[in-house]
C-alpha cells in the first residue's frame, strides 16, 4: 500500500466512511477506490481518471485535493501513458478520413466516366446516322442520243430478194406489221358516298354524292313502325310518295332522282340503307326525321 493510499484510507476511517458509502458519494466504483488506497493505479482507465478519482476521494474525506494531487504527482512523476490509446484513436480517425477520401474520389471518377460514356454514345449514333449524298442519289447524267452515221432509209427493215422481168435480183422490203391500237381506258365512275352533314331542328341531314339517283331500302325489324316518305322538289316542296304503318318483316324500296325526306315513327324498328350504306336511325322507339340530300355531279 502506498503512502498516499494510507493517508486517504486513514482519513476515510477517521470520518467513519465505508467504501460503500464513499462509492455512493463519489459515484466511483468500489474497486477503483480500493485500487487508489492500495496504490494500484494500473487498474484505473488512465492518468486522467486517476487524478480525477483521487481529487474526488480527497474532497469526500475532507482533505485538500490540491495537496493530495501534488503528493500523487511527487510519488508518481510518470503517469500512466495514454499515448498508445490516443495514437490508436488518431490512427482510426486517419483511416476513416482516408476511406472517405477514397470513396469521394471513386465517386468522382465514376461520375466522370458516366459523362464520358454518354458523350461517346451520342457521338457514335450521331456519326453512324450521318450520311452524305450517296453516289446512287446523285442525278445521273443523261446521255444525249447518239446519232449514227448511217442514213440508210432501209436500215432496220428486213429485205426479201425477188427477180424482176429482166432476170435481175432485187431486194423487196417485207411488209411491216400493223401495230395493234392501244385500247382507250374506260373512265372510272366516282364512288358513291353517303355522309352525315348536320342536324338541324331535329332533322339528320345526309349528303349523297357520286350518283344521279337515290336507292332507298327499308326493312322493319321491330313489331311495327309508321313511316312517311316524301320526294323533295326543286321549289323546296314535298311530294309524298308513301305513308304507311309497316309490320315486322316488311320491306320497301324507293328509287328517286331527287332528294328525299323520311319521317319515322319508331326509329329502333327501322333498318335503313341508302345506296348500299346503312344509315343509323337510332336504337330507341322514338320518332326520327331524316333528309337525304342528293348532289348530282
Amino acid at each position: 500500500m502506498s503512502d498516499l493510499g494510507n493517508i486517504l484510507r486513514k482519513a476515510r476511517m477517521d470520518r467513519k466512511i465505508s467504501i460503500d458509502d464513499l462509492q455512493e458519494v463519489t459515484k466511483i466504483r468500489k474497486r477503483y477506490l480500493e485500487a487508489i488506497e492500495e496504490g494500484n493505479y494500473k487498474v484505473l482507465p488512465g492518468s486522467f481518471y486517476v487524478r480525477a478519482f483521487i481529487k474526488s476521494y480527497a474532497e469526500a474525506v475532507g482533505l485538500d485535493p490540491t495537496e493530495v494531487l501534488n503528493m500523487y504527482q511527487t510519488t508518481n512523476p510518470s503517469p500512466v501513458s495514454e499515448k498508445p490509446a490516443v495514437e490508436a484513436i488518431r490512427s482510426k480517425r486517419t483511416s476513416v478520413r482516408n476511406t472517405e477520401k477514397m470513396s469521394r474520389w471513386a465517386s468522382s471518377v465514376m461520375f466522370i466516366c458516366f459523362i464520358l460514356l454518354i458523350f461517346g454514345i451520342v457521338y457514335y449514333y450521331t456519326y453512324k446516322n450521318y450520311k452524305g449524298t450517296p453516289a446512287e442519289d446523285k442525278p445521273s447524267q443523261t446521255q444525249s442520243p447518239r446519232i449514227t452515221d448511217s442514213t440508210n432509209p432501209t436500215a432496220g427493215t428486213k429485205l426479201n430478194s425477188s427477180v424482176n422481168a429482166a432476170g435481175e435480183s432485187i431486194a423487196v422490203p417485207l411488209s411491216t406489221p400493223t401495230p395493234t391500237p392501244t385500247p382507250t381506258p374506260t373512265p372510272t365512275s366516282t364512288a358513291v358516298q353517303v355522309k352525315f352533314s348536320s342536324n338541324e331542328k331535329g332533322v339528320d341531314n345526309y349528303t349523297i354524292t357520286g350518283t344521279s339517283k337515290l336507292d332507298i331500302q327499308m326493312k322493319i325489324t321491330g313489331s311495327q313502325c309508321w313511316i312517311r316518305v316524301d320526294a323533295l322538289t326543286d321549289a323546296n316542296g314535298k311530294d309524298m310518295l308513301r305513308q304507311k304503318l309497316y309490320k315486322n318483316g316488311d320491306t320497301d324500296t324507293f328509287e328517286l332522282t331527287s332528294s328525299a325526306y323520311l319521317n319515322v315513327g319508331a326509329a329502333s324498328a327501322l333498318e335503313l340503307t341508302v345506296n348500299g350504306t346503312v344509315i343509323p336511325v337510332g336504337d330507341t322507339p322514338n320518332p326520327k326525321r331524316v333528309q337525304l340530300n342528293l348532289q348530282k355531279s
